[in-house]
C-alpha cells in the first residue's frame, strides 16, 4: 500500500497516526449521525486499544470491510440474509431497515463473527485475535477461493465481533462512520479495514461535538471532520485513480 499520500487540507499528521498505530476521532457531519467514533488500524488492533475503546468510547465495536472485498468472498450484509430469508421467517421481512431516519441507504452492518480459537468470544483479547486474523486473511494475495476456504476453516458465525461493509464506490452513496474511517486506512496506505467504535457520554447520549474535542486534546489525538475526509478523498481518488 502507498503511504505517501499527503492532503491539502492538513490531515497529514492524522494519516501518519494511523500508519503508527493510533487511534483517532472522527466526526461525522452536523446533518448526518452527529457522533464521533473512535477508530483505528484494523490490523493494529489489541486488547488493550478495544478496552480503550469499551471505556473512553463506549459504543458498539465493529470491524469494517471494504465493498469489493466482501463481494469477492461472499460477506453479505445482514439486511441481505434477513430479506432472503423472509418467507421462512416473514418477521425478517417486516423488520427491514428502510425507514433509518439519517440515512437513505441500508445498513452497513454485515454478519458476525469469532475466531475459531477464541473461547467465547467476547473478551478484549478475543475479539482482538479476531480482528487481526480477520484482516490478515481477506486482505492475503491468494484467489477468492483459497480466502473463502481459509476463512470457512478459521471463523465462525455468529460470534462477538461486527462486521461492517462499505458500500460500493466508496464514500459517493453513503457518508458513513464505515465509508469515512476506511477511506482513512485506504490514504494512510494500511490495510482498508477500520476498527471503530461511537462515543457516548456519561448522560448515555451520543458524546457532543465539543465534548469529542475536548477528548481528543486532552488525550493527545487528532479530531477529523468528515468534512475533512472527503475533501482528501476527492484529491487522493484524482491523485492514484483508484476504483474502489
Amino acid at each position: 500500500m502507498d503511504r505517501n499520500f499527503t492532503p491539502k487540507n492538513g490531515l497529514s499528521a492524522a494519516l501518519e497516526d494511523i500508519r503508527a498505530g493510533k487511534a483517532v476521532l472522527v466526526y461525522d457531519f452536523d446533518e448526518r449521525e452527529r457522533e464521533t467514533d473512535m477508530t483505528i488500524a484494523s490490523e493494529f488492533v489489541t486488547a488493550d486499544i478495544l478496552k480503550r475503546m469499551r471505556s473512553d468510547a463506549g459504543g458498539l465495536l465493529c470491524t469494517t470491510t471494504p465493498h469489493r472485498t466482501a463481494k469477492e468472498l461472499g460477506l453479505p450484509f445482514l439486511s441481505d440474509v434477513f430479506w432472503n430469508n423472509r418467507e421462512e421467517y416473514p418477521l425478517l421481512g417486516l423488520m427491514a431497515p428502510n425507514d433509518i431516519p439519517y440515512d437513505n441507504t441500508k445498513s452497513s452492518f454485515g454478519i458476525t463473527i469469532n475466531h475459531r480459537k477464541t473461547f467465547t468470544g467476547i473478551t478484549d483479547s478475543d475479539r482482538a485475535l479476531t480482528i487481526r486474523e480477520f484482516v490478515n486473511t481477506v486482505f492475503e494475495e491468494t484467489p477468492a477461493e483459497d480466502r473463502i476456504k481459509e476463512l470457512g476453516e478459521n471463523f465462525r458465525a455468529p460470534g462477538h465481533v461486527h462486521l461492517l461493509n462499505t458500500t460500493p464506490k466508496l464514500l459517493k452513496t453513503r457518508h458513513g462512520h464505515t465509508e469515512l474511517c476506511t477511506a482513512l486506512m485506504y490514504m494512510a496506505g494500511v490495510r482498508p479495514s477500520a476498527t471503530i467504535c461511537e462515543m457516548l457520554g456519561d448522560n448515555g447520549a451520543s458524546n457532543s461535538k465539543e465534548r469529542a474535542v475536548e477528548y481528543s486534546k486532552k488525550n493527545n489525538m487528532h479530531f477529523i471532520t468528515g468534512t475533512q475526509v472527503m475533501e482528501a478523498w476527492e484529491e487522493f481518488l484524482k491523485i492514484t485513480g483508484m476504483d474502489v
